[in-house]
């Protein structure tokens, strides 16, 4: 099987690569809901875990992940490496690099310094988010969860909602789902929808009421307020009161699903009926991320499952 040696983002992933991922994903989702044990199938592989930024489902899924397939696992932390000492970044790298892990999983405030890594380092890399790139592998578990959910998703209408300027989460699911025939819109004030995003192939609504009527699925994301995203708005509480996914809206679409990349802000981009409620699909991500990582990992491993 010809699967790419690094995962960088889904724009450079094919249809047929995710078929991939998606068919083996489906045989460990089954193991991993039963509970039942996995063949420590990557025994004596080695991985590093770089986390520059803050994470709950994303870092604890990857380590759950490797340690499931038998990996040997180092948790990078910056705070207490040499970097607080004034080593440089690229020193670190090169240090990192002379240990000959097989995989570094790296998540970076900066984008596009996967390919820094990837450069610098004999590693297989896998982009666990990139500034404001991509974060193709979250990308990869909302296709998933929609495809286990339609059954195809080809000719789905799915709008991301809220944070699009700021947000990886929507170029990722926006490069994979167009790849599979999704009709792709978005929606958010003004100062949150980039100049560019109708040249990607995607439409842009301003009434979220609309988009709520309109569309199967919403992807709601957060206000990235780490990266100055409230700075873009009069109030958090206005844009509340404007584009809040409640479980009253949801109403306006009896069949609706909702998703969220997490981590969600209560009562700003969604309440905490909706978020539980039967459109929810929010927890089936979180489950099917840790299935997608397993088989990430099994076919960038060129590994028999």
């Amino acid at each position: 099987m010809n699967f790419p040696e690094h995962l960088t983002g889904l724009r450079n992933l094919s249809k047929t690569d995710i078929d991939d991922i998606f068919e083996l994903t489906g045989i460990f989702k089954k193991k991993i809901i039963s509970k039942e044990p996995l063949e420590k199938v990557l025994g004596g592989k080695s991985v590093i875990n770089m986390f520059f930024e803050n994470s709950t489902r994303t870092r604890t899924s990857f380590e759950f992940a490797e340690k499931k397939l038998g990996m040997d696992v180092v948790n990078f932390n910056e705070s207490g490496s040499s970097l607080s000492k004034g080593e440089s970044f690229t020193d670190t790298l090169k240090n990192i690099e002379a240990m000959k892990f097989d995989f570094a999983v790296v998540r970076h405030p900066d984008s596009g310094i996967i390919t820094v890594f990837r450069d610098l380092t004999s590693s297989r890399i896998i982009n666990a988010g990139d500034g404001i790139n991509e974060h193709p592998t979250q990308g990869l578990l909302d296709l998933y969860t929609l495809q286990e959910e339609f059954g195809s998703l080809k000719n789905l209408n799915v709008c991301i909602v809220g944070n699009i300027c700021h947000s990886r989460v929507a170029l990722s699911n926006i490069f994979g789902l167009l790849k599979f025939g999704v009709n792709v819109s978005v929606c958010g004030p003004v100062p949150f929808i980039p100049g560019y995003i109708e040249g990607l192939g995607v439409s842009v609504y301003t009434d979220i009421d609309n988009a709520v009527k309109n569309n199967d699925v919403l992807n709601i994301l957060r206000v990235q307020t780490e990266r100055d995203a409230s700075a873009l708005l009069p109030s958090l509480t206005e844009y509340s009161r404007h584009y809040c996914i409640t479980k009253e809206r949801l109403r306006l679409n009896p069949k609706i699903k909702i998703l969220h990349p997490g981590p969600m802000n209560i009562n700003v981009e969604i309440d905490y009926e909706a978020s539980v409620s039967a459109d929810s699909l929010i927890f089936n991500q979180v489950t099917n991320g840790l299935a997608v990582k397993c088989a990430l990992f099994t076919l960038m491993s060129k590994t028999d499952f």
